[in-house]
């Protein structure tokens, strides 16, 4: 099963193609996903990443949480459910 993960601290000019193919390294990548500011849309910052399984899920935390990218340590771990906010 297919399993969600954040990656924050991204520098602004990470693309979605740049963290496939990082991510690839770990395992199979379903999806990729960078959020953007809906008043600017610049990037926020991070992204969500999907990998196929749990195995390789959990090797891309191990092997790529820390590791620096244009100059930025990733933060990488299991994405938690969003929370319902009140406008």
């Amino acid at each position: 099963m297919a399993k969600k993960l954040f990656v924050g601290n991204l520098s602004y000019s990470v693309s979605e193609n740049d963290l496939k193919n990082l991510f690839s390294e770990a395992g199979e990548v379903v999806s990729v996903a960078i959020p953007t500011d809906r008043m600017t849309g610049r990037p926020r910052g991070f992204a969500f990443v999907e990998m196929a399984n749990d195995e390789d899920a959990d090797k891309a935390i191990e092997t790529l949480n820390g590791k620096e990218i244009e100059g930025r340590a990733l933060v990488v771990n299991e994405a938690r459910p969003m929370e319902n906010r009140q406008r």
